[in-house]
This record gives structure tokens, C-alpha cells and sequence, in this order.
């Protein structure tokens, strides 16, 4: 039977224009019938930075994961980028799979994308895990992501891309993963610039601070211990914020923790599923 049946990881891409004309992609993997889970990515990468995870929980949930607008197999068009589009984005995912609600986890921009999924679809969310984020980035942020998107226009993402992956991934992590660092970067270079014009923007100007006591499901915080981009603090100020939420710090890690620390991320989001069912 179909609902018995485990999806293999290679997965295969379907298509959803959503109300804008945008086309946003994504796949399919895990066991049917299992409890449901969607994942959004981090900011110039694609759906790619869950691969380990959802080895981790193949058997524990079905599960959706989104190529973000400007991202991946998704449409690069000028289209809007506003953060509250990016949300009805993952709404319009989950109606086009015919499910009601999921669990949603999102890894730094994923992550201010599932809150502001949580804000406007609060209905659909039946638990969430906000890995690598922020619900801020701060009062200099408008300006600071402006100026990170101009020096992608003017000097080319790969002169950027040694230091993105100083500040995704740790020291020890990068000297014993040269390929997958290689395989991150290759994505980093391939981006629109447009599209990660138009992405820097929204994260610079999106503020969720005001949603996050209306959050009431179970909610966990995830954040390395050497991250930079979204430090300890702001991720034990997000914790703070969201009623029960639970707080847990990697050791040594630092930005991408899906990938640095998957098998720990995929514990994580998999007691929220276990939670999401109570």
C-alpha cells in the first residue's frame, strides 16, 4: 500500500504557481500516512540543506521541503519578496499537497519565513522549530543587508563565498567535509542576483517581534554556539519571547546547523512532531 511505503531521498520536484504567478517548487520524501512536515531553507541556498535531516526522520513523518522563491528550482522573477508573500507561499505549498497543517522548521531566513507563516496562517502550524534565526536583526539591519546585496552586485557572489562558508560552518566541520562545503558554495554562486537583491531586503526590513507571544504550540529554538550571524542571544531572546518555547545551543557550531549538526537538528524537530501529535 502507498501509505506503507518509505519515499526514496532523491525525491522528485513538483510545481505550484501560487497567487502572484510565481512558481515555487518543492519535494516530497518520508513515509505517507506519517505525521506532516514542511522545511524551509536558509537565505541563498535551497531545499539541498535538509538532506541529512530528513534521512533522520524518514520513518517518523512525510514531509515537504520548499525551494524559496528566488531559490533553487523556484521562480527568479522580479516578483514581490515581502516576507508576508514568502509565508503565503508555504500556504499555497500546503494546499496544492492537500494538508491542512504541518510542522514547520525553518533554518535562518526559513526561520523568519515560519514565523511569519505561524503570524498569518496561526490555523496551519501545529508546531514549529526556528533553527539558526532571528525574529530581528536589529536597527541597523535595513541598511546592513542593503550593503550586503550591493557588494553581491557589484564584486559577484564568489568573491563572497570563503566567507559565507567561515560563517555557515565550523572549522572542524569544513576540514572534514571539503565536499559538501564545495557542493554549499556551488549553490551560494549559482544565485540571481535580483533574487538575492530582492531577499537581502526583506530580511533586513522584517521584524516579527510583535507575533511571538501569540504563538502557543510547542515551539523549539536551535542555534550553534559559534554562530555569528544569529548569535546565542538573539536565539535565547526568541526563546524568551514564545510562550514554553525550549532552547538548545550545539556546542562549536556555528550558521548552518541542518547540515553541521543533523542528526542532533533532526531530534530536535522530531520531538516537536512528537509534541505537534499530544
Amino acid at each position: 500500500m502507498l501509505q506503507q511505503e518509505t519515499r526514496d531521498m532523491d525525491g522528485h520536484y513538483e510545481f505550484v504557481t501560487v497567487s502572484d504567478e510565481a512558481t515555487i517548487a518543492f519535494r516530497r520524501y518520508g513515509t505517507p500516512g506519517k505525521p506532516r512536515l514542511l522545511l524551509i531553507h536558509s537565505l541563498a541556498l535551497d531545499g539541498s540543506i535538509w538532506t541529512d535531516v530528513i534521512s533522520g526522520l524518514q520513518s517518523q513523518a512525510e514531509i515537504i521541503c520548499i525551494d524559496c522563491r528566488g531559490h533553487g528550482w523556484s521562480s527568479r522573477a522580479p516578483l514581490s519578496y515581502a516576507i508576508e508573500r514568502y509565508a503565503d507561499d508555504v500556504a499555497e505549498v500546503l494546499d496544492k499537497a492537500g494538508w491542512e497543517r504541518a510542522v514547520i522548521a525553518g533554518c535562518s531566513m526559513g526561520g523568519c519565513i515560519t514565523q511569519a507563516f505561524a503570524a498569518r496562517h496561526p490555523k496551519r502550524i501545529s508546531a514549529m522549530t526556528l533553527i539558526d534565526t532571528t525574529a530581528w536583526y536589529g536597527e541597523k539591519a535595513p541598511q546592513e543587508w542593503r550593503v550586503r546585496a550591493a557588494k553581491a552586485r557589484a564584486e559577484g557572489l564568489a568573491s563572497m563565498a570563503a566567507f559565507q562558508a567561515t560563517r555557515w560552518f565550523g572549522d572542524r566541520f569544513r576540514a572534514e567535509n571539503p565536499r559538501k562545503i564545495q557542493e554549499m558554495m556551488e549553490i551560494f554562486v549559482r544565485n540571481d542576483l535580483d533574487a538575492y537583491e530582492a531577499t537581502c531586503i526583506m530580511l533586513g526590513d522584517a521584524d516579527l517581534r510583535n507575533a511571538l507571544s501569540g504563538f502557543h504550540f510547542p515551539v523549539s529554538v536551535v542555534v550553534g554556539e559559534e554562530d555569528y550571524a544569529t548569535p546565542v542571544e538573539s536565539a535565547r531572546q526568541l526563546a524568551e519571547a514564545i510562550p514554553g518555547a525550549s532552547l538548545t545551543i550545539l556546542p562549536g557550531a556555528r550558521h548552518l546547523t541542518p547540515i553541521e549538526c543533523s542528526d542532533v537538528v533532526a531530534e530536535v524537530i522530531g520531538k516537536m512532531i512528537e509534541a505537534a501529535a499530544q
